[in-house]
C-alpha cells in the first residue's frame, strides 16, 4: 500500500514539473511574438516656436527649407522659446536646410539674448524671455523616454489674455492669478502675460504678438541706403534693388539699441522715403521697402550725396550722437553728374560711404560716363573696403553677407570722426637761441611722437608746423602733405633757425598762415612748444586763438613761465599746459597730452 502512494506522489510531481516547464516555455514564446513598440519621431512644421511645446525635453523631426527668414529665430546657442525650433537648429549647425532630427532641451530664460547670423540664418536680439531651449544631435539618452507624439500648451485667444490683463492693475507677483513668482518680479505697468513670457503693451499688435528686438548692440550704426531710382534701371532690377534692402533690414537686426536704417531714392532729385526713426525693427522696416515705388529721371548721384550730408543725419530724423553715420549709394551703370567733391564734403562730415556700383559702362559706352573711376574718387579708402563692384544685377544678393559684415565693422569705419582723424593740427615750435641744435632735434622728436599716433590724410588729420624766435617762419601748411611718411619726413627735415623768444607774435602767425586755411568742420588743435619767456605779450594773441575756436595746448621746457603756459592754453589750463624741467622729459607727456585731446573730443556730439 505504502509503495502504491509513493508511486501515486512521484507521478503527481512529475506531471507538476512537466506542465511548468511547458508553461515557461509558453511564455518565452508568447514574449517572442511580442514585439516594444517602434518608437515614433513627431514630425513638426518650420514655424512651430518651442514655446508651443510643453514637454521639457523631446526629439522632433524638421522639414528642409526652415532656413527662410520669416522663420524668426530669438538667441545665439541658447533660444528663447519664442524661436522657430528648426529655425534655431539651423542656426546652430546641427542641422542643414534639408532637414533632420533633432533633440530639444528646455532650460531656464534668460536676459540679454544675443542675435548672430550663422549657417545662412540671422537670429535676433531679446532683452528677456521666461524660458530657452538648447538644439543638440538627435542622440537619445540611455534610461530617457521620449514623448511619440508632443503635448501643445492651450490655443487660447493671447490677445484675448492680453486684453484681460491690460485692464488690470496688479502691483506683485502675490495679487496676480497664476503669477510665476520670478516672472512677476520683473513685471511692470503697461506689461501684458503671455504664454511665453512679459510683453510691453505697446508692442502687442493685433497682426503680430511677436517680441520686438533692441537692436544688434554690436553694430550700433545710423544708417542711409541711397537707391538708385532713374528710368534707365527698369522695373525689374529696381524689385532686385529692393530685395537686396529687405534682406539687409533682416540681417541687420534693426532696433534703438543697434542700427537703425533710413532710405533715400534718387533720380533727378532726391527724396527720402523714411529716415532713422520712422521704422524700429527689421519687420516694420522690410514691410516699408516692399512699398517704395521707382520715381525715374536721371541718375544725379552726386546731388543725393549732398542731400543726405545736408538733411538726413540730424537729431530731428533719428541720428544719434554715438554711432557711426554710414551712406550705401547703389549705381545701376554710372552717375549723370559729378560726385567727388559731393562725397569729400561728405567724408569730411563723418560720414562713411559706401559704393555699390552694378555692370557699368560697355567699351562703346564709356564716353558718356561723366566722371571716370567716380567709385574710388567717392570713398575715403581705395583698398576695396568700402567699394563692391557687381557684374550683374543677379549676382546683387551675393554682396549681403560682406556689406553687412562691413558695415557694421565699427572699428573700421576710418571715415567716421574720431579724436584721432578729424583735427587740423599746428605745431607752433620755438627755435631761439637758449633751445640749441640738440634740444630743437628733441623737440621735433617729440612732435613726430605726437603726429604717429594721428591718422593723417587729406580728409582725416592733417598737420601743419611754424617755427619762431624774433620772426616766423611757416615750415609747411596743412595742405602740403597728406600721408603720415610724408609728415614724418618734413618734421625731420625742419632745419634750427636761433634767435630771440616772440611767442605772441606767433600766435598770431599761426592763426593767420595755418589755421585761417583750416578747413570749416575740422576741429583746430594748437600745440605750442617754448622754453623761456616770452619778449612780447602773449594775451591779446591768446585771446584771439580762443574766440577762433583753436583749441591750444602749452608745453613749457626749462625757464618757460608757468603763468604765460596758463595764459596761452584754452581752459580749463590744467588740461592744456604742460611743463618739464628738462627736454629729454618731453617724451613723457606724449600719452597724456593724446589722452586729453580724446577726452575733449569724446565729451561732445560725434557728428
Amino acid at each position: 500500500m505504502r509503495t502504491v502512494v509513493l508511486t501515486m506522489k512521484a507521478s503527481v510531481i512529475e506531471m507538476f514539473l512537466v506542465l511548468l516547464v511547458t508553461g515557461v516555455h509558453s511564455n518565452k514564446e508568447t514574449a517572442k511574438k511580442i514585439k516594444r513598440p517602434k518608437f515614433t519621431v513627431p514630425q513638426i512644421n518650420c514655424d512651430v516656436k518651442a514655446g508651443k511645446i510643453i514637454n521639457p525635453e523631446f526629439i522632433v523631426k524638421c522639414p528642409a527649407g526652415c532656413q527662410d527668414p520669416k522663420y524668426h529665430v530669438y538667441g545665439t546657442d541658447v533660444y528663447a522659446s519664442y524661436s522657430s525650433v528648426c529655425g534655431a537648429a539651423v542656426h546652430s549647425g546641427v542641422l542643414d536646410n534639408s532637414g533632420g532630427k533633432i533633440l530639444v532641451r528646455k532650460v531656464a530664460g534668460q536676459s540679454g539674448y544675443k542675435g548672430s547670423y550663422s549657417n545662412g540664418v540671422q537670429s535676433l536680439s531679446l532683452p528677456r524671455w521666461r524660458e530657452s531651449f538648447i538644439v543638440l544631435e538627435s542622440k537619445p539618452k540611455k534610461g530617457v523616454t521620449y514623448p511619440s507624439a508632443l503635448t501643445y500648451s492651450s490655443s487660447k485667444s493671447p490677445v484675448a489674455q492680453a486684453d484681460l490683463w491690460s485692464t488690470t492693475t496688479y502691483t506683485s507677483s502675490q495679487n496676480r492669478p497664476g503669477a510665476d513668482p520670478g516672472e512677476m518680479d520683473s513685471w511692470k505697468p503697461g506689461s501684458v502675460l503671455l504664454d511665453e513670457g512679459l510683453v510691453p503693451k505697446e508692442e502687442l499688435s493685433t497682426q503680430s504678438l511677436e517680441p520686438v528686438s533692441l537692436g544688434d548692440p554690436n553694430c550700433k550704426i545710423d544708417l542711409s541706403f541711397l537707391i538708385d531710382g532713374s528710368t534707365s534701371i527698369g522695373k525689374r532690377r529696381f524689385r532686385i534693388q529692393k530685395q537686396l534692402l529687405a534682406e539687409v533690414a533682416q540681417a541687420l537686426d534693426i532696433g534703438p539699441g543697434g542700427p537703425l536704417m533710413g532710405v533715400v531714392q534718387y533720380g533727378d532729385n532726391p527724396a527720402t522715403h523714411f529716415n532713422l526713426k520712422t521704422h524700429m525693427n527689421s519687420r516694420d522696416l522690410k514691410t516699408a521697402i516692399e512699398k517704395i515705388t521707382q520715381r525715374g529721371g536721371l541718375s544725379n548721384v552726386g546731388r543725393a550725396i549732398s542731400f543726405v550730408t545736408k538733411n538726413f543725419f540730424s537729431k530731428a530724423n533719428g541720428n544719434r550722437s554715438g554711432a557711426p553715420n554710414v551712406v550705401v549709394v547703389m549705381v545701376d551703370g554710372w552717375p549723370t553728374d559729378k560726385v567727388e567733391e559731393a562725397s569729400r564734403l561728405a567724408r569730411e562730415s563723418g560720414i562713411n560711404i559706401f559704393f555699390i556700383t552694378i555692370e557699368g559702362a560697355a567699351e562703346n559706352e564709356k564716353q558718356y560716363v561723366v566722371e571716370p573711376n567716380f567709385a574710388n574718387k567717392a570713398v575715403c579708402r581705395t583698398n576695396g573696403f568700402y567699394s563692391f563692384h557687381v557684374q550683374s544685377w543677379f549676382g546683387l544678393h551675393k554682396t549681403l553677407q560682406p556689406l553687412v559684415k562691413r558695415v557694421c565693422d565699427t572699428d573700421r569705419l576710418a571715415c567716421s570722426k574720431t579724436c584721432l582723424n578729424s583735427a587740423d593740427i599746428g605745431f607752433v615750435i620755438d627755435g631761439s637761441s637758449s633751445v640749441g641744435t640738440g634740444n630743437f632735434r628733441t623737440v621735433l622728436q617729440f612732435v613726430t611722437n605726437l603726429t604717429k599716433e594721428f591718422e593723417i590724410s587729406d580728409t582725416d588729420t592733417r598737420i601743419g608746423a611754424v617755427q619762431y624766435t624774433y620772426e616766423q617762419r611757416l615750415e609747411f601748411g596743412f595742405d602740403k602733405y597728406s600721408s603720415k611718411p610724408d609728415i614724418l619726413s618734413a618734421i625731420k627735415r625742419v632745419g634750427y633757425w636761433s634767435g630771440g623768444t616772440s611767442t605772441g607774435a606767433a600766435i598770431n602767425f599761426a592763426l593767420e598762415q595755418l589755421f585761417k586755411k583750416s578747413k570749416p568742420n575740422k576741429r583746430k588743435l594748437m600745440i605750442l612748444i617754448t622754453d623761456g619767456r616770452s619778449y612780447d605779450d602773449v594775451r591779446i594773441p591768446a585771446m584771439a586763438a580762443h574766440l577762433k575756436g583753436v583749441i591750444t595746448y602749452a608745453i613749457g621746457v626749462a625757464w618757460a613761465a608757468q603763468e604765460e603756459l596758463e595764459v596761452i592754453a584754452t581752459h580749463p589750463a590744467r588740461d592744456h599746459s604742460f611743463f618739464v624741467d628738462e627736454f629729454d622729459n618731453l617724451y613723457q607727456y606724449v600719452p597724456r597730452i593724446i589722452q586729453n585731446i580724446c577726452t575733449e573730443f569724446n565729451s561732445q556730439p560725434r557728428n
